[in-house]
Order: C-alpha cells, then structure tokens, then sequence
C-alpha cells in the first residue's frame, strides 16, 4: 500500500492557504478592505466632480476645495485606510493567550492592520481610476 493522497503542488498549496486563512488574518483584510471601500467611494465622488468641473470648463478655483486637489486627496484617502484598518484591527483581532480566558489588545494587532491596509488602499485605488471613474463618466 503506499499511503495516502499525493501531495499538492505549488498552486493546490496557494489554494488550500487561501481556502483556510487564520482567523486574524481573515479579520484584519476585512476591516481594511471595509474601510478601503468606504473611503474609496469618497474619493470617488470628489474625483468624478472636479472632472465634471474641469471638463465644463468651470474655474479651478470653484471647485470643491479650491482646485484640484486629487493628488492631496489621494493621500489623505490612503492614510485613512490604513489608520482605520490599524484600528478596527486592534479592536477586532485579540492577541491570543494561553488559558484563553482574557482578551488582550497588542500593538501587533494594529501593525497586523497596517500591513494589511496599505496594499487594499492601492488597489482601492486602482479599482477608483481604471474602473469605475471611466464607467461613471461614461454615464
């Protein structure tokens, strides 16, 4: 007899990693994908009206604001992200114990969410400009 099933390959290990995910992990990509999305639907409204604005030929300086502001805006949305993913972290992710009795908070939770906050708002905004801003402006 020779055992029991053959073992996975590179892209069976991936999957069965994705599949079965730790607990924290899970959390901390839920709370900063959340607020990825939230922020990222703000961006996305100022982004649509100053190019409405400038595309109608309206002055730089009646935009909301003051000007275009993308770039400013941009940063702050990723700098809420991850400041919002570090925290719902923290509060959602317990450092585990051994006795299992008390919950405690660690800084590693938030770093947890920082880590995990930082390339969701990268792609929170690339989802922004190469898909929805050219779907909504079509419109």
């Amino acid at each position: 007899m020779s055992g029991g099933r053959r073992p996975r390959g590179f892209f069976g290990k991936r999957l069965y990693q994705l599949q079965h995910a730790p607990r924290p992990v899970f959390r901390a990509v839920l709370a900063s994908g959340g607020s990825g999305v939230i922020f990222m639907l703000i961006y996305l409204v100022y982004d649509l009206h100053v190019e409405r604005a400038l595309a109608s030929g309206i002055a730089p300086s009646l935009i909301f604001g003051g000007g275009d502001l993308r770039t400013e805006a941009a940063a702050l949305m990723v700098i809420c992200t991850s400041t919002l993913g570090s925290l719902l972290t923290y509060l959602i992710v317990p450092q585990p114990s051994a006795h299992g009795g008390a919950t405690v908070r660690s800084g590693w939770s938030a770093l947890l969410g920082l880590f995990a906050s930082l390339p969701i708002a990268y792609i929170a905004l690339v989802v922004e400009s190469q898909f929805l801003k050219p779907i909504l402006l079509a419109l």
